[in-house]
């Protein structure tokens, strides 16, 4: 199973007023955007004393559902729904501002709003106001929100909390796992005020195989039941069931399971519509050819699959990935994606062919680069970083083998198997990789948190580029090969940072210390950002600038203790030296 499957249903009525005030809706997506977007459900319930809140409760569940399915697939569904939201608010308080009723809020476009999204095997909550999301597991039923209301005596209260209200808007954010059988009950309070906890159990847990109730009946029985127990508000029923849960990401799992692997190719062969012009690169995971692009003739870079990982559907979604990544990326630091024309018959990646050498090849060929030559890689590197990170992707793999850099001095990034989406990494079953315990970078590189089996960060992919910088500028690493064997944080206390200052360099002591701070063992204390860091290589932090130079044992460690040693070795000959006179 590769889908995941979900049964609702829905009800709203206004019960005893002349108006319905509350808002409910609901999104299922085909595959694939299924599978990478999830499935939304959103319920609003307007304030009695405003007379434009019906249409606050409409907008903000349509827009939710709307605009969120506009949001970038690389984004994780937090980011993504919250940052709808935030739109979503503007407007309603923008709306109220410019309307009569900008002094008085309760009578604004203001309104609850609750919404889940089921992606994958998690539900993703989002929660403002006192309308409610419940969860019913194994006859066990939980209210998953928390209601935002003040109570200033047992009859009185007001809502602290509800869209549209202020500026800026507070949502409550919660994620959990889901199981197949699970039942998420969405009410306002119209509904849950006059509804017992124990009749919402019965009515779900109630079966009759001869004539099954449809989710939509039973959400009629409760407004029906909660309007015959006395409710004189709107009232409105959202339920959603887990018929199954996926396994992994459709869109990717089904070309790695559906499509044959690609044979050895060779000089001259045709392929799928492309001619080999030779083999650039081959390893025991993949195998990678320049090739003539037969419609266009133009160049591509084709990534092929080693047959021996034919097996391994993990490593074949993540080949296929790459190229899924570059089609939602815009830059021109990042390697673009072929153009396709054809319908592809066999599981590889098509790139457009980036002219240049490696950066590695260009360190051999220019080992005394200037700083600022360095700078001027260093900071289109990032700009390639901060467009993935825009998506919500990290590289992960940040070294000069993955790095192009052409005559004209271009730098593109060029190898993007082992980044990580966000929101992809949301669609798939746990898995090694996602749990933090595979490595998919090179370990000179890689960020000291990955060896504690921690998933990565923006700041991982700052200290990957803070060590290509030092690496640049001296030849060597920050920390030598030590940092791989840290697997403890007790370990990584130990690493000592090895200062980029040498009598041989003319590098400002600011320098120094920018690198020092994006390479420390503690996420939390590099940079904030990628471009502080950048900035901070070209414009002096002042607190840099008058920080006292690091001591020569720290900068010189060797040549320090070689001279201690011939200090003390002078000392011992002077003092046998004055024993043998007195004797």
């Amino acid at each position: 199973m590769t889908t995941l499957i979900l049964e609702a249903g829905q009800h709203t009525c206004a019960g005893l007023k002349a108006e319905n005030q509350d808002s409910c809706g609901a999104h299922l997506p085909p595959e694939p955007q299924l599978g990478l977007k999830g499935a939304a459900f959103a319920i609003a319930d307007g304030i009695s004393s405003s007379s434009v809140s019906a249409i606050a409760s409409e907008s903000a569940v349509k827009s939710f559902l709307d605009d969120y399915y506009c949001t970038s697939d690389g984004w994780s569904v937090q980011n993504a729904a919250e940052q709808v939201l935030k739109a979503s608010n503007a407007w309603l308080y923008g709306q109220t501002q410019q309307s009569p009723y900008r002094y008085d809020k309760d009578k604004g476009y203001v309104c609850t709003f609750s919404a889940a999204i089921f992606k994958g095997t998690e539900a993703h909550l989002f929660h403002i106001g006192d309308s409610r999301i419940y969860r019913l597991r194994r006859g066990s039923l939980e209210q998953l929100t928390h209601d935002h209301r003040q109570w200033l005596g047992e009859q009185n209260s007001y809502l602290s909390r509800a869209l549209g209200v202020e500026p800026q808007v507070d949502t409550d954010y919660r994620r959990l796992t889901l199981e197949a059988g699970d039942v998420f009950i969405f009410t306002t309070d119209g509904v849950h005020e006059s509804l017992s906890q124990q009749a919402l159990i019965q009515h779900l847990e109630q079966r009759d195989d001869t004539l099954p109730r449809s989710l939509e009946s039973i959400a009629k029985t409760l407004v029906a039941e909660a309007l015959a127990n006395g409710s004189n508000d709107n009232l409105t029923v959202q339920l959603v069931r887990i018929a199954a849960l996926p396994e992994s990401t459709p869109e990717l799992s089904e070309q790695a399971e559906k499509l044959p692997l690609p044979p050895l190719l060779k000089t001259g062969d045709n392929f799928d519509g492309y001619t080999i012009e030779r083999e650039i690169h081959a390893s025991s995971r993949s195998h990678v050819y320049l090739a003539i692009d037969g419609d266009s003739s133009a160049r591509v870079v084709l990534k092929t699959p080693s047959i021996d990982l034919s097996d391994d559907p993990a490593y074949l979604e993540r080949l296929l990935m790459e190229e899924w990544i570059v089609r939602r990326v815009n830059s021109a630091h990042v390697v673009r994606a072929a153009p396709t024309h054809r319908q592809r018959n066999y599981v590889y990646t098509a790139m457009e062919a980036v002219e240049g050498q490696t950066l590695r090849q260009w360190m051999t060929d220019n080992p005394d680069p200037s700083l600022e030559t360095v700078r001027g890689i260093i900071e289109q590197v990032a700009k390639g970083l901060q467009a993935l990170h825009r998506a919500e992707i990290l590289h992960q793999d940040l070294r000069p083998e993955n790095i192009m850099i052409s005559s004209a001095g271009t730098v593109t990034l060029i190898d993007l198997g082992s980044a990580r989406v966000d929101g992809v990494a949301e669609s798939y079953m746990d898995s090694s990789a996602e749990s933090g315990q595979l490595i998919l970078g090179t370990a000179l590189y890689s960020a000291p948190e990955y060896f504690l089996g921690d998933l990565g960060t923006p700041r991982s992919d700052l200290f990957s580029l803070a060590v290509l910088t030092y690496h640049l500028l001296c030849g060597e690493f920050p920390y030598g090969t030590r940092v791989a064997r840290c697997t403890t944080v007790a370990a990584q206390h130990k690493l000592r940072y090895r200062s980029v200052l040498s009598e041989s360099l003319e590098i400002p002591t600011w320098i120094d210390a920018t690198l020092r701070k994006a390479l420390q063992t503690n996420p939390l204390r590099r940079h904030d950002a990628l471009s502080e860091f950048v900035h901070e290589l070209r414009h002096p932090n002042p607190e840099y600038v008058n920080a006292t130079r690091p001591p020569l044992m720290e900068r010189y460690p060797v040549r320090f203790w070689q001279s201690v040693s011939g200090i003390l070795l002078l000392v011992i000959i002077y003092l046998l030296s004055i024993m043998n006179n007195t004797s």
